[in-house]
């Protein structure tokens, strides 16, 4: 064997002793089932029985005729929209204000984030209590009309109450990206536009903003692909209700797959709604990496 084909026996000996075992575990949980749900797309299986047939593209065009499936996904964008919006720009601004150098900004930075380790169904519960008894007290007790009955008992602000929980929990989350990205803006640059006049709300729409492109380029990611994959919160908070006016994408694709027990078409529309996502982060971050400057 030569020099060259060693080196690469060699390498490849590192990779299957570092590599190997995340690879297989990746390809094994991962990429294998994966393949595995395409194909099962195409077969009328009903997610229980052991023989199944072919059904072609039968399940696509189900899907496309699947009223409540397009009227969950138009109602999961507007969440994502919102979600996406509130979440970042509240997380920017505690970031911007934590980084300050105020008093107390470390506890205040730990407070913030503990919504997150809370754990989405727990989260939809105490959530819960709190709309059913503690706001309907306060409303009831101080003649506050909007707080007098329950947000989950009305279509409309069952879904506010929806974002409203998910934006709680993620903004503490997303403050610390924001955080280490205004850690991470150089002061050479700041202490340059100093001397140069530059101080204010221009240094920060013309300094600060470009610098952090990077951190809003990762924080719209991740609530992009939290907020389109949300199913614990919805099940535990609304259940979907009422009549159906707080049922995601997520909990609809869950209901169509294992309880009306049509896995096939449950799982074409869980790939469609892959292929959105991704069309969508691809696409958000393509433009985010074009926005970013250099310091």
């Amino acid at each position: 064997m030569n020099r060259k084909g060693k080196h690469v026996l060699d390498d490849l000996k590192t990779f299957l002793i570092f590599c190997g075992p995340t690879t297989f575990v990746f390809i094994a949980v991962i990429i294998v089932p994966f393949i595995f749900g395409i194909y099962l797309t195409f077969t009328n299986w009903d997610g229980i029985s052991k023989a199944y047939s072919a059904a072609g593209f039968e399940n696509y065009k189900m899907v496309f005729q699947d009223k409540e499936f397009w009227k969950s996904l138009l109602l999961t964008l507007r969440y994502v929209l919102f979600t996406v919006l509130f979440t970042n720009f509240i997380a920017f601004f505690l970031a911007y204000a934590l980084t300050s150098g105020i008093r107390g900004q470390n506890l205040l930075r730990a407070g913030f984030f503990t919504p997150n380790l809370v754990g989405g169904v727990i989260l939809g519960l105490i959530w819960n209590f709190v709309f059913s008894n503690i706001l309907t007290f306060i409303g009831k007790t101080y003649g506050v009309d909007l707080l007098i009955s329950s947000w989950l008992g009305k279509p409309n602000t069952a879904f506010w109450a929806l974002v409203l929980v998910t934006v709680w929990q993620y903004s503490g989350y997303m403050m610390v990206i924001y955080i280490a990205g205004f850690m991470n803006v150089p002061k050479e640059v700041l202490e340059a536009a100093s001397i140069d006049g530059v101080r204010g709300i221009k240094r920060f729409l013309h300094i600060i903003l470009p610098l952090m492109i990077p951190s809003f380029i990762i924080c719209i990611f991740l609530t992009l692909q939290r907020s389109f994959m949300v199913y614990d919160v919805n099940l535990s908070l609304t259940k979907g209700g009422p009549f159906k006016s707080t049922q995601l994408i997520s909990m609809h694709v869950y209901e169509k797959a294992f309880l009306a027990q049509k896995y096939g078409i449950g799982q074409a529309e869980a790939f469609i709604l892959f292929i959105l996502i991704a069309v969508i982060t691809v696409t958000q971050i393509y433009f985010g990496k074009k926005m970013e400057v250099e310091a």
